[in-house]
């Protein structure tokens, strides 16, 4: 079954076009190739937006909390780690647990480098049946996937569905097709996901939970030339908007303030 979405709508009814996987590659090949944004200033942008959004999500007892980061070894995952050092730095117990840890090529490799540095937790994922989590962030799979997860990947999205802690998804929920909504095998059901730049055709299904879209500072003009025009005041109140494909007029989605995170009370789905 699929769950796709030609656009998406903010809280304060802007619609938002959604792009697919091929749209979304152009757009970053377009945004480092020919406008000179280069991809460490972008997962530095995503890493920050997802830790705050941790942080807001986990609300005023959020450094008492474990959060354990499930990272693969590409952008997606690059974002995770990046994602985990802003959480550790803030004094968060932090647990990485990467899908691999020796063969990190590029900028993945450099954002694990430096999450080590914090001296946050390193975890094997042979290890996540021994570990507890307050809140789980699912960095392993982006937009890039093809089929059915496997090896370790599978393994994490296993055992995230299994758990029963919240999840934060980034960019995706790990598994899900980001052009058709579709999954191969098995996926993550995030209670949030935080997408990059534009949502994705493939976010309106269950599996998203509540989402939101965030900036990672790519101008205006990169998606200009590729056909694609968001709003220009998408991120006017702040560098996150929750979107919805399918808003409801009398539910809280509706209601609530552009860029107020869902908190881990009795609300999250």
């Amino acid at each position: 079954m699929t769950s796709s979405a030609p656009f998406f709508t903010t809280s304060g009814g802007l619609k938002v076009p959604a792009v697919t996987t091929a749209q979304m590659r152009e757009i970053d090949r377009v945004a480092v190739d020919e406008v000179g944004l280069n991809l460490y200033q972008m997962m530095e942008n995503a890493g920050r937006n997802l830790a705050e959004l941790c942080r807001e999500f986990l609300g005023d007892h959020w450094d008492g909390a474990h959060i354990v980061v499930l990272v693969g070894s590409g952008g997606n995952g690059g974002g995770g780690m990046c994602a985990a050092r802003h959480l550790a730095n803030h004094g968060a117990a932090v647990t990485l647990v990467p899908t691999k840890r020796e063969g990190l090529q590029g900028v993945p490799a450099d954002q694990f480098a430096l999450y080590q540095a914090t001296g946050g937790r390193v975890a094997d994922f042979s290890e996540l049946e021994n570990l507890t989590a307050d809140l789980v962030v699912d960095a392993v799979l982006g937009y890039s996937l093809l089929g059915a997860p496997r090896g370790a990947a599978a393994d994490m999205i296993m055992w995230a569905s299994a758990h029963g802690a919240p999840v934060v998804s980034l960019d995706v929920p790990s598994g899900i097709d980001s052009t058709s909504g579709a999954a191969a095998g098995d996926h993550v059901h995030a209670t949030v996901t935080m997408t990059l730049a534009l949502p994705k055709t493939g976010l309106a299904g269950d599996a998203v939970g509540r989402l939101c879209v965030a900036d990672i500072g790519i101008p205006q003009d990169v998606f200009t030339r590729v056909g694609i025009h968001p709003p220009r005041t998408l991120f006017s109140t702040g560098y996150r908007a929750w979107i919805s494909s399918d808003p409801d007029p009398d539910s809280d989605f509706a209601n609530r303030e552009q860029g107020v995170p869902p908190t881990n009370q009795e609300d999250h789905p």
